[in-house]
């Protein structure tokens, strides 16, 4: 089973924040995958579907951002041998960059701590820059709404992030 997750916070008040950037990437593959993401299981909203014929599963975790890792701990459980790979924001990188890693640490975000507490650090991830505002603290700046001249920016940055997570399936199979 490969299973995509994505990061973020539930509530409309956090839908089109930095910190969101992850549910959106899980959003993007949603619509291209034709597969819906509104099934309550594993502390998540998850949607099933086929990518090139193997079996996938679109993850939004319901436990809020910091606790992510409760939730993907329950799916590592039912899903040992799953290939997991996890989209999130990332403050380290200049707005709109894409970057993938195989494994590594978590870095500065809490996101990805919950989740390698938990499982450890031998997941897949795709990071997408939302680079610093040194003005603001840094969970003020996170979950703030993506600035109306950034849209476009973070548009194309959520598909260059979810189009590389459907190359990476389609080179392993």
């Amino acid at each position: 089973m490969n299973i995509i997750i994505g990061l973020g916070n539930i509530g409309v008040q956090y839908r089109n924040t930095f910190h969101n950037i992850g549910f959106m990437v899980v959003d993007y593959l949603a619509k291209k995958l034709n597969i819906e993401v509104n099934k309550d299981k594993f502390k998540s909203q998850i949607g099933l579907g086929y990518y090139n014929g193997q079996p996938i599963m679109l993850v939004k975790p319901s436990t809020y951002m910091n606790n992510s890792g409760e939730a993907v701990v329950l799916l590592k459980k039912k899903y040992k041998d799953g290939r997991f790979i996890v989209a999130v924001d990332d403050i380290d990188l200049p707005k709109g960059k894409v970057r993938y890693r195989q494994h590594g640490k978590s870095g500065t975000h809490n996101g990805l701590r919950s989740i390698t507490y938990y499982i450890g650090e031998d997941f897949e991830r795709v990071r997408v820059g939302i680079g610093r505002d040194e003005t603001k603290d840094l969970a003020d700046y996170v979950l703030s709404n993506i600035r109306p001249e950034d849209e476009k920016l973070f548009e194309d940055a959520v598909k260059e992030a979810g189009e590389l997570i459907l190359e990476k399936l389609s080179e392993n199979q």
